[in-house]
């Protein structure tokens, strides 16, 4: 049984295409007045043509059909007493299938009910296959994509990345598409939180290398590592600005250019105090945004990535602090002196914790050992950089600073290896091997 909604502008001479439609054995789910009501009642009824009755046909017309087509697509008739060609055209946009001009015929109306409903078939036919051809391509494409970061990662062949990702879509029953989305996906969170995590660890570095040149320790050498942070944070803002959603995180990087802008003006100013307090504000904005970042994406690998992320700002943060209790005085040293043996215990707790977890591999373990042995001799070199005094202390110094950027470098390197992992892209259950 076929149903048809008539919707009209005019109902009274409407009447009698009602009745031609009841001869014809069509039910008439509804019929109702003026186009604002005609998406509800399609919704509500589901009938099987909609027949339109438009004495002239304006926007308000058009708008209507269209809406329809999007929310709920029908076969269509519109009869106009219109002969405005330029409308035509404007039916097809919004799909009516059968556009009939100065009005109906009772004798065409089945065969026109018949030719608007095998065109609406033919046309979402149409539809559903070039939908599936730009699925279909935009699957291949997210493929390539996928398989590029497996290359770069993981150093493997075209050959070899496909089969990775093969293999992971068949253990999650994925089609190779979806899961390349996740690939990239992954990736891409990876590499935000990453360098999210970075912003921390140069606030502190900031200051341990503005403090370095201070004490005259290498001044050119510790000058160009500075200059060189600072265009790291420069970049890392604008690539994580770039990459990520402002109505979701524009708060959170409003505050870290807020706190950026304020180090810049004491770096300029060469004023140490303010840019401590400074630091510290840059570290808490980007340590909300690290910890919002982490928690948008997969637990346990993002928290993974964040733990090594954070030992480089440790890092950091110790050296400042061991540089600080040489030039502060009074109560500056002695809250230089507790943040060392906090920022000691934070970063010996970590290390305990990666060094025990299973997202491992051999160069994640080889890197935790090299970092474990460094973080030692640094540990011990500020220690007796505390008990010196004159050129004693500037080595003490001047090996510190050494062991600092060492620790760095293999932190960076651990930093890399976990965001480079198999884990990382892939969800445990969707990759062996």
């Amino acid at each position: 049984m076929t149903t048809a909604l008539l919707c009209t502008s005019h109902p009274s001479s409407s009447l009698g295409l009602a009745k031609d439609l009841l001869s014809l054995g069509i039910t008439l789910s509804e019929t109702v007045t003026g186009c604002d009501k005609l998406v509800h009642s399609v919704v509500l009824h589901a009938p099987n043509v909609v027949i339109c009755d438009v004495t002239q046909v304006n926007r308000a017309w058009f708008e209507a059909l269209q809406t329809m087509a999007k929310v709920r697509p029908t076969p269509t008739i519109l009869f106009t007493q219109s002969t405005d060609d330029a409308q035509i055209a404007a039916a097809v946009e919004v799909d009516v299938d059968v556009y009939v001009m100065q009005g109906y015929g009772a004798n065409r109306l089945r065969s026109l009910i018949l030719l608007a409903q095998a065109r609406h078939t033919k046309n979402q036919r149409q539809r559903r296959e070039m939908s599936n051809i730009a699925t279909r391509y935009e699957e291949r494409k997210a493929v390539d994509r996928a398989k590029g970061i497996l290359m770069r990662m993981k150093s493997l062949s075209d050959d070899d990345a496909f089969r990775a990702l093969r293999t992971a879509a068949m253990n999650s029953n994925q089609r190779m598409g979806q899961l390349s989305q996740d690939v990239i996906r992954s990736a891409q969170l990876a590499d935000t939180v990453n360098r999210s995590g970075q912003l921390r660890m140069l606030s502190q570095r900031i200051l341990s290398l503005h403090l370095l040149c201070s004490l005259g320790v290498q001044e050119v050498k510790h000058a160009a590592l500075l200059d060189e942070s600072i265009e790291r944070v420069d970049e890392n803002v604008t690539l994580l600005r770039k990459s990520l959603s402002q109505p979701t995180y524009g708060d959170l990087l409003d505050g870290i250019t807020k706190s950026w802008e304020s180090i810049k003006t004491s770096l300029a100013n060469k004023s140490t105090e303010a840019l401590e307090q400074q630091a510290e504000s840059l570290l808490r904005e980007a340590e909300r945004l690290t910890t919002n970042l982490e928690r948008s994406g997969a637990a346990g690998p993002l928290h993974v990535l964040n733990l090594a992320g954070r030992q480089r700002m440790l890092s950091q943060r110790f050296v400042k602090y061991a540089l600080l209790s040489v030039v502060g005085e009074g109560a500056m040293v002695d809250l230089a002196q507790a943040s060392i043996r906090a920022t000691k215990r934070e970063f010996e707790e970590a290390l305990t914790y990666l060094n025990g977890i299973p997202l491992s591999t051999p160069d994640i373990h080889s890197t935790l050992a090299a970092a474990g042995v460094t973080w030692l001799r640094m540990v011990n070199t500020a220690q007796e950089n505390l008990r010196q005094t004159g050129k004693r202390r500037v080595d003490c110094l001047i090996d510190l600073a050494a062991q600092s950027e060492t620790l760095l470098t293999l932190s960076e390197q651990l930093s890399t290896h976990y965001e480079m992992s198999m884990q990382m892209l892939f969800k445990h259950d969707h990759f062996e091997g």
